[in-house]
């Protein structure tokens, strides 16, 4: 029973540490945590706010991206549009989203320009007060990134990142991940009904982040074999050591 407890606190160990390693790129939630409330972001008329006055009233989904993204960030941002589209939810009322820049050097104008393109393509009604778009400063940036744990990593004038979106309750504390860029409309639905009450939520797909590692070249998560055939071998070689433990022995005549 000492080597099983043993196993499964190596298993314990190992998935803490790779969840918590700062130079992954991707999320390490900060579930029930607030984010600062200093935090200050540029919005498309360049006015500097605080990003505090603006949750402070509804669930917020946020999420991150740079507007001159090739690669995920339209993805994400079409997912968005389809699931509000979709969703019996009121935009601007029930709920509303907040898009961020992580990308210091994009400014105002760029966002603007953004969100006038999604006006065009968000069916649901309320997107003019319920989507909105922000640029920041480095520092704010990353203190905003630190407190979500959003990891991302430059790569010349681009950037290798993952996709996803952040539930903040009114009160500023992030309440659930969604990951990905596909979202349903039910799932999105029960995450900021969550949010509204300031009830953190686990995320399954934190579990399949394990497995999966992202690809900056396809733009998309693929199973990483390595380190599946090293849990397999772990198992295996943790099954037959309890095997080996805890079959009787034979007594001798």
């Amino acid at each position: 029973m000492k080597h099983l407890f043993a196993l499964c606190l190596v298993f314990t160990v190992i998935f803490t540490l790779h969840a918590q390693d700062p130079k992954k790129i991707g999320v390490i939630e900060h579930l029930d945590e607030y984010l600062p409330k200093d935090i200050t972001v540029v919005n498309i008329e360049g006015d500097t706010v605080l990003l505090s006055s603006i949750i402070k009233d509804k669930p917020t989904v946020l999420n991150f991206v740079y507007y001159r993204c090739p690669g995920v960030c339209t993805p994400l941002m079409d997912g968005i549009t389809e699931v509000v589209n979709l969703s019996d939810m009121s935009l601007g009322q029930d709920y509303q989203i907040v898009t961020v820049s992580f990308d210091y050097n994009e400014d105002y104008t760029l966002a603007k320009k953004k969100r006038n393109n999604y006006s065009m393509v968000v069916e649901a009604d309320g997107f003019e007060d319920g989507w909105l778009f922000f640029t920041s400063d480095s520092a704010n940036i990353s203190k905003l990134t630190n407190a979500t744990g959003f990891s991302y990593k430059r790569t010349g004038n681009d950037f290798i990142h993952t996709a996803g979106l952040v539930l903040i309750s009114p009160e500023g504390k992030i309440t659930r991940y969604l990951n990905g860029t596909y979202f349903l409309p039910f799932e999105l639905k029960l995450a900021v009904i969550e949010s509204s009450k300031g009830i953190p939520g686990p995320t399954v797909n934190r579990i399949l982040q394990f497995c999966y590692s992202y690809d900056p070249v396809g733009q998309s998560y693929v199973l990483n074999i390595t380190k599946v055939a090293g849990i397999l071998i772990l198992v295996i070689a943790g099954l037959v050591l309890f095997v080996l433990t805890v079959k009787p022995k034979k007594r001798t005549t």
